[in-house]
């Protein structure tokens, strides 16, 4: 499964009521397991108390998050002294009711972040055999998409493609809330800067633009590992792209690729970098967390 969808069309599930109890010294039968299936990622909360009830983040969790009906007690149970053969039993419980609400979240190797229009859509198809919609305008991407990169027979990577965020996203703006969530799992974010915004603005002040909105979001996401690419360099003379990648480094401490995924350049070796960058024994041990 990799949506909720499923679960739409059936909003109630219920459990039955356990069996009464019966003579012939016979317990009434506890209610059978009702048993929903979700996707990865699903994080599952009480909607009158808001707690989490639980967070599916691995293959084969199982969470009981409202019990069925027990069984009653049968005649054997009444027994005493002065009652050999009792000739009364208890009927089976009630099952528990609970309204709960179901959200889903993204779980991936890589995040692709940055600006609207910041090609994160074109080098999500580069790599991949997703096809998102690429266009020259901003808010292309209205829902997160996933993709495979398969680097060779044994070597994927699972890359995910966020809306574009905006100044003020973690505070809800554009469609800061409703997908800054679906990067709180991403082991490894790839931020992209635009090397030629259309707007004319500055692609290093861009790229502070992102760090603070991940910064402030309520899952701080500003130290996720992270590794930039200078986009559309193939727009740009040679010198300038060098100069605005060398004050990306000086800003941002990380490792800063240039390359262009709308024709491939650098885009292989950065995504060797990519694989070893998921591989990390901290890596893997935020995931277990997750």
């Amino acid at each position: 499964m990799t949506t909720l969808l499923s679960l739409t069309p059936r909003p109630h599930y219920r459990a039955k009521n356990g069996g009464g109890g019966l003579g012939k010294s016979k317990f009434g039968a506890d209610a059978d397991e009702l048993l929903i299936p979700v996707p990865l990622g699903t994080v599952v909360r009480d909607r009158e108390t808001g707690e989490v009830v639980c967070d599916i983040a691995a293959v084969g969790e199982r969470v009981v998050v409202a019990k069925g009906g027990a069984g009653g007690r049968g005649n054997e149970s009444f027994k005493s002294s002065t009652n050999q053969t009792p000739r009364e039993s208890e009927p089976g419980e009630d099952w528990e009711e609970r309204t709960l609400d179901m959200e889903l979240k993204l779980i991936a190797d890589i995040g692709l972040v940055g600006l609207p229009n910041a090609g994160k859509s074109t080098f999500l198809g580069c790599v991949t055999a997703a096809r998102p919609k690429v266009a020259s305008y901003p808010f292309t991407t209205l829902e997160p998409s996933l993709g495979i990169c398969e680097l060779s027979v044994n070597r994927r990577l699972l890359i995910a493609d966020i809306p574009g965020l905006i100044e003020g996203a973690a505070q809800g703006a554009g469609l800061g809330h409703d997908f800054l969530r679906h990067i709180e799992r991403t082991s490894v974010f790839l931020h992209l800067v635009d090397a030629c915004p259309q707007d004319g603005s500055d692609p290093v002040e861009n790229w502070k633009t992102i760090r603070l909105e991940l910064a402030q979001h309520e899952v701080d996401l500003s130290t996720r590992p992270e590794i930039v690419l200078l986009n559309k360099s193939d727009l740009l003379p040679d010198e300038d792209v060098q100069s605005i990648a060398d004050e990306l480094r000086q800003a941002s401490a990380t490792s800063v690729y240039v390359g262009s995924a709308a024709t491939r350049t650098g885009i292989d070796a950065l995504l060797e970098v990519l694989w070893s960058s998921t591989r990390g024994d901290g890596v893997e041990a935020r995931k277990a967390d997750w």
